[in-house]
């Protein structure tokens, strides 16, 4: 009988032709090429990110703007009937209307930006790398007053679609874990059935607030007002507290990009305390803490409906922890939510997953959760699971927290215990483990860009964490100096990869370790220009201009950053 003939090799793709998730794969994968989703995609139910940049069509950035503009088109026409539109509209396609400010300015000069002139901050501040983010002068809140729903206000289901979409591209930078495709899909269901107009108006809000300085944002002062008029009315209702717990993240985060630190501050507190108080961070055990301990809490969540609504819970309850570590942190406050081991509230619940694997069921299971806590515990346990990019994102979170919180803490006057220097030296090591997880800064270029605007934001907070560990022994320790230099550095080197079309995606939390990346390169400065024989400063002078100019880009969206600008350049001016 015939020998079988051995099958034909599989063509090669040809080198660029993958797609990029299959290219930046840690795993040893094979992209097929397929279009408009390959094999490996597939399989992982990964779709909808099956993306390739081939150089023939116009990049995602490009088609989240077009769209963005013909929205706004749209509204325009739907809130003003008098108002037509152009039949024909021409513009010029190397013009971005989200970089006006920094088009100005010299790639090498960014202190030519005129934004720090309209900073919400005061003129006078210390030298202590946060003491920039705690002096913001806010305006008040408004008083909430109930009154039920107010559904007489909302928009058409058109109109909150819209709003919706321009949104989503921008979802994770707050880090809002809801289904986008239920939330569009819910404007068009009984009124009762929806989210709450506090949540509802502060997605709106944001939508708004990215649209700057186009025509939709002159609407944020209005849905601002609505959503937190709506707060205190959504609190009568124990099946809307996610919705509120939701809702202040969104204000806190807005506020907190626009200086306006006393009221994000606020909604930060009261988004963690109500996770708390209806037992987000136990979800999976559906019994609040509160039962255990012989306190009543006034909110318990139903069991969820699906997987979704379980995902939606958990990604919630990240989303609060998140914010709480992070900006805690940068406004020198106490954290609310504690995970600690002598806690009586620990954390039972698994990280973060994308929310396309919630839709398909795959949850983790209770024999894999892994408290944030373990991250210092020893064992390194945590870093053995959760790589999606969100949980990531919590672990660097964790880290910055902790590395600041040990540094707060030590007693100048005392002799360095031989249990304090070991928890320095663990909490150093944990940070070198968690980045060698990381997919490599000059690899990121190949990532989707969902995934590099969340990596950018992971290995940025990962460095300032070093930064905050070290910073205060780096007057009088050459080694600790060293170590936050290095971490200064690596945090130019990811600003190198930063597209200018892509600051208006980052993450607002990046500018305070930006500014403590800046004040120890300035220290390195003061160090060279102060030493003899003289040495050439021109390289950090460098490294400061860089980070100068990202502060500066990002400062034209997140009006937070604009005193810290004109404090380096003041600083910058007088060496």
């Amino acid at each position: 009988m015939a020998s079988k003939s051995p099958a034909a090799p599989s063509p090669t793709l040809q080198r660029g032709r993958a797609c990029l998730r299959c290219r930046y794969s840690q795993h040893l994968q094979r992209c097929d090429g397929v279009k408009p989703a390959c094999q490996q995609c597939s399989r992982a139910k990964k779709s909808e990110g099956c993306q390739y940049d081939d150089g023939k069509g116009k990049t995602r950035t490009q088609l989240l703007r077009e769209n963005v503009e013909r929205l706004e088109q749209r509204i325009r026409e739907l809130e003003d009937p008098e108002y037509t539109s152009p039949a024909v509209m021409l513009h010029d396609p190397h013009f971005h209307r989200r970089s006006e400010s920094s088009s100005s300015s010299i790639a090498g000069s960014p202190a030519s930006t005129g934004f720090s002139s309209h900073s919400p901050f005061p003129q006078s501040a210390t030298n202590s790398p946060q003491h920039s983010w705690i002096q913001g002068v806010p305006s008040p809140s408004p008083t909430p007053f109930s009154d039920v729903y107010h559904f007489d206000q909302q928009p058409t289901i058109e109109l909150a679609q819209m709003l919706v979409d321009i949104f989503s591209s921008h979802r994770h930078q707050c880090l809002l874990g809801l289904h986008m495709g239920r939330l569009r899909e819910s404007f068009a269901r009984p009124l009762m059935e929806q989210h709450h107009p506090c949540l509802t108006n502060a997605i709106f809000l944001w939508a708004c607030y990215i649209s700057r300085p186009g025509p939709l944002s002159e609407h944020e002062s209005h849905y601002l007002g609505r959503s937190l008029e709506s707060l205190s009315d959504a609190l009568q209702y124990n099946n809307r507290v996610l919705d509120v717990i939701q809702a202040s993240c969104l204000l806190s985060v807005y506020f907190l990009s626009n200086g306006r630190v006393l009221e994000g501050g606020y909604h930060a507190t009261a988004a963690a305390s109500l996770a708390i108080q209806c037992g987000l961070h136990g979800v999976m055990m559906n019994r609040p803490v509160f039962e255990t301990t012989g306190v009543m809490s006034p909110f318990k969540l139903e069991p969820p409906k699906d997987a979704i609504e379980q995902g939606e819970r958990i990604l919630t309850f990240w989303q609060v922890f998140t914010l709480d570590r992070c900006w805690s942190t940068v406004l020198q406050r106490p954290m609310t939510i504690p995970d600690s081991p002598e806690g009586y509230l620990p954390i039972v619940l698994p990280w973060p997953q994308d929310m396309e694997e919630y839709e398909s069921g795959q949850i983790d299971d209770f024999h894999s959760f892994s408290s944030t806590r373990s991250l210092f515990d020893g064992q390194m346990s945590s870093l053995g699971s959760g790589f999606s990019p969100l949980a990531l994102r919590v672990k660097a979170s964790a880290l910055f927290q902790h590395a600041y919180h040990l540094a707060l803490n030590w007693d100048r006057p005392l002799v360095l215990s031989s249990t304090f220097t070991d928890d320095f030296q663990h909490v150093e090591h944990t940070i070198t483990r968690f980045l060698s997880t990381l997919i490599p800064v000059h690899q990121l270029e190949a990532s989707i860009p969902d995934d590099k605007h969340a990596y950018i934001t992971i290995h940025t907070l990962a460095h300032a964490a070093t930064i905050h560990l070290y910073y205060i022994f780096g007057h009088e320790d050459p080694v600790a100096h060293e170590k936050c230099l290095r971490a200064a550095r690596c945090c130019v080197t990811i600003v190198k990869h930063i597209a200018d079309p892509e600051y208006e995606f980052l993450d607002p939390i990046i500018g305070p370790c930006w500014t403590c990346a800046v004040d120890t390169l300035i220290r390195e400065l003061n160090i060279i220009e102060s030493t003899w024989p003289l040495a050439s400063s021109a390289d950090v002078r460098n490294e400061i201009a860089t980070l100068l100019y990202a502060m500066s880009s990002l400062g034209s969206r997140f009006p937070l950053l604009g005193y810290s600008v004109a404090k380096v350049q003041k600083r910058l001016s007088g060496l």
